[in-house]
């Protein structure tokens, strides 16, 4: 025991390092959303997610947009958890067909304008789900879908690069 204690005061903690080179970008992609976000909007940029039956890796990474490296509320993005304060509607999973109905209501409940990004390989194409007795093949199945985010999960960066590309059409 006394070992062990040892070993952990001595060696320093197990975390990963920061990136290097990649805090300036993620600063820059998120001031571009938030300045497009000011100039479409008026506002700042607000985000629902609806899992449709995913895994929850998407999730996982969307959740990293909010915590300490990323912190996307420092740049006016924010997830919201009415779809009524909702700007943004993101899809995760490929829908299965217990879900589609509660996605239909969620996007009627959001006011216009509005926009639809599916997240993650399964909502875009059905991923490996697809197609099959309880599931659809993604959100553009059951909703006009304005952006596809690949990615079996996508990365914090790839979901803002994602975001930006929503405001650059």
């Amino acid at each position: 025991m006394r070992g062990t204690l040892l070993e952990s005061l001595l060696r320093g903690p197990f975390t990963e390092k920061a990136p290097l080179g990649a805090d300036g970008d993620i600063a820059r992609m998120a001031a571009e959303l938030d300045v497009s976000a000011q100039r479409r909007l008026g506002r700042s940029l607000s985000l629902r997610l609806v899992d449709a039956g995913s895994c929850n890796a998407c999730e996982l990474e969307l959740n990293a947009l909010s915590n300490a490296y990323y912190d996307l509320e420092r740049f006016g993005l924010r997830l919201v958890a009415s779809p009524r304060h909702a700007d943004v509607l993101l899809v995760t999973g490929p829908v299965t067909k217990n879900m589609r109905e509660a996605l239909l209501r969620t996007h009627d409940a959001m006011p216009s304008p509005k926009w639809v990004v599916a997240v993650g390989d399964c909502a875009t194409c059905g991923g490996l789900l697809g197609g099959g007795y309880a599931c659809l093949n993604g959100a553009g199945d059951v909703l006009p879908v304005d952006l596809r985010i690949p990615g079996c999960p996508p990365t914090p960066t790839q979901l803002l690069q994602g975001l930006l590309a929503l405001f650059a059409k």
